[in-house]
């Protein structure tokens, strides 16, 4: 818009005035005009208030064609409940949403998957999953199993190989203790060396099973070809000779390396209040290490796509499964593209 189109200028000296011009800009800048902050900049120190009233007349045709958009949406888009998000002081992030209720879901999701281990201790981080349930220093294995069933609550946990999740199912009472409860698990599990050579069992006759499942096999294959060589390719359950020789010192290792409060986010849905749940966060988590001492070590190998295909044979199967990764890339750069949209490369899985 130039200059001289602009009505003559004027000043407004009444305070929610001010205010409301202040809230109008603010909103151009973040939803509309967003490349247009120099001249909204300048118009706000030299107060020209009805000019900023002017400019705002000016795109609430774009305002209205938003709020056209927004009308597409389905209600529980538009009704869906806002998600908080606080950082606590050593680090960990806090996320929840409020909904009406009698019961929450809260849990912990760390970046320890099984894309951030080596060769060697492939397999950590599930195994780990395993032993948080075999007994801490405040309380034994029965002793847990008795809390979560008396409380009418439901506790479990599961490894990807992005990350390692715990999580608690419970009434809203009875939050602040399944807090208590996460935490004491991920951070005083004993790792008893009797209770490991016991797991060691429980680990290998799961592997089986897995191995029984081909849709579960066939996955593990293609991220096997597809990332051949890289952490994203290993499997969760790791190698049976990782189940099999892995130690407490492995484990303990592992422990201190990832579980820092940096890769750390809680992560709560249902009948929680969110101030409650940052203050239960820095109760029960705040003595967690800002972050690692050897950052490199946290650091998981590139995802490298390789072009490739593995091919598995079974005469005496009546069906065969098929699994495939296919990336296509947008090969012209953003500085040509006319939408941001159309510049971002586009990936599908095909199962």
């Amino acid at each position: 818009m130039r200059w001289a189109s602009w009505p003559a200028r004027g000043r407004i000296r009444s305070m929610d005035a001010v205010v409301r011009c202040h809230a109008l800009v603010h909103w151009i800048h973040r939803e509309i005009y967003c490349s247009s902050c120099a001249a909204v900049n300048m118009l706000i120190i030299t107060h020209e208030y009805p000019l900023i009233i002017y400019f705002c007349k000016q795109v609430n045709h774009r305002a209205a064609g938003i709020a056209r958009q927004l009308s597409t949406y389905p209600a529980y888009i538009l009704n869906a409940p806002v998600t908080e998000v606080t950082k606590t002081s050593n680090g960990v992030r806090v996320a929840s949403e409020t909904a009406h209720g009698e019961t929450a879901t809260v849990g912990v999701w760390i970046d320890a998957g099984s894309r951030y281990e080596t060769e060697k201790n492939n397999g950590a981080a599930h195994f780990l999953e395993h032993m948080a349930f075999k007994g801490t220093k405040n309380r034994t294995q029965k002793q847990l199993e008795v809390e979560i069933e008396n409380m009418g609550g439901h506790l479990n946990a599961y490894t990807s190989r992005e990350q390692t999740v715990y999580f608690a199912k419970v009434f809203k009472t009875d939050v602040p203790k399944a807090m208590e409860i996460l935490s004491d698990i991920l951070q005083n599990s004993l790792l008893d060396e009797a209770a490991i050579t016991r797991e060691r069992d429980v680990i290998l006759r799961e592997d089986e099973e897995v191995k029984k499942q081909y849709e579960e096999v066939i996955l593990d294959h293609l991220h096997e070809t597809a990332f051949m060589g890289t952490g994203l390719g290993r499997t969760i359950l790791g190698p049976i000779e990782n189940i099999k020789s892995l130690t407490k010192a492995d484990l303990q290792s592992y422990i201190n390396t990832h579980y820092t409060a940096n890769r750390f986010v809680v992560a709560a849905a249902g009948a929680v209040d969110h101030k409650e749940l940052v203050s239960l966060t820095e109760k029960h988590f705040g003595k967690l290490p800002a972050g690692g001492k050897d950052a490199s070590a946290t650091k998981f190998d590139p995802a490298v796509f390789t072009g490739s295909d593995k091919r598995i044979r079974f005469d005496s199967m009546g069906v065969s499964s098929l699994a495939a990764f296919v990336f296509i890339t947008n090969p012209y750069p953003r500085t040509m593209m006319t939408k941001p949209e159309e510049s971002q490369t586009c990936s599908e899985f095909v199962y």
